[in-house]
């Protein structure tokens, strides 16, 4: 198994500002690191107290974090081996949701995508979007079209609508705008996504659909319908996401 080079591959460490408990903010760094590939599965973690040295923190704050990744199933602890990248992404906890993709492999592995923002811009609220996010008609959004990438191959587009006045400063470039953007609205706004309910329907594809996800006539995709709530019960996200899925499958684990 790879081992994790301590003097590369962890993140920076921590100042310990930050207005939530410290080792939810370690299991964040973690988290991000494995979702984003730099940690691969199989991928054995330094020891606690190299950790703890790494993040400027103490065994103990490492140890509750572990722990809770742990029983989440994203590492695996394993006699004479320590503590194991699982490859499983904890995107069914509504207590950590940091990147939504729920799209797996045939095998059942998670499948990693790569985001491409095409467009990123603001608007008024339609009625029925300002009827979804509890908003007036007319209300200034944050609208993101991005579609997202398996080895170079375009599976998902999706757009998001957010409302600006929540979110000041937000990014106004695409090349600005993190990957993570649930992981962002935590770290920057501290908003957390704490429940989400979605729809799920079959539909032939666009003309949008064939030209984005680069299909042919005739296809299908998944389409997926997404309210993101904070941590108030306030609907924070506004989501469609239309996906094919040849090859693989939509995969949501309650646990």
């Amino acid at each position: 198994m790879p081992a994790v080079n301590s003097q590369t591959a962890l993140p920076s460490p921590l100042d310990g500002d930050r207005p939530i408990p410290l080792y939810e903010h370690v299991k964040r760094q973690i988290s991000e690191a494995i979702l984003m590939g730099a940690w691969a599965p199989g991928t054995v973690l330094p020891g606690e107290i190299a950790l703890a040295s790494q993040y400027g923190v103490a065994v103990g704050t490492i140890r509750r974090a572990l722990a809770d990744l742990t029983a989440e199933g994203m590492l695996v602890r394993r006699r004479k081996t320590g503590t194991v990248v699982t490859g499983r992404s904890p995107h069914h906890s509504l207590r950590n949701i940091f990147q939504y993709f729920r799209l797996h492999g045939a095998d059942g592995a998670l499948l990693r995508s790569t985001p491409e923002v095409l467009s990123l811009a603001r608007r008024g609220a339609t009625a029925e979007e300002a009827s979804a996010l509890r908003v007036e008609p007319g209300t200034p959004l944050v609208h993101v079209h991005r579609r997202r990438l398996v080895a170079g191959v375009p599976i998902m587009h999706e757009t998001l609508l957010l409302p600006a006045a929540r979110l000041p400063d937000f990014p106004t470039k695409a090349k600005a705008l993190p990957a993570l953007i649930y992981l962002h609205l935590l770290e920057r706004y501290g908003i957390r996504v704490s429940a989400v309910r979605e729809s799920l329907t079959a539909a032939v594809a666009s003309t949008e659909d064939r030209r984005v996800l680069e299909l042919r006539a005739p296809a299908a995709v998944l389409v997926i319908d997404e309210v993101a709530y904070d941590q108030a019960g306030d609907p924070i996200i506004l989501a469609h996401h239309r996906a094919h899925t040849e090859g693989c499958c939509y995969l949501n684990e309650i646990r």
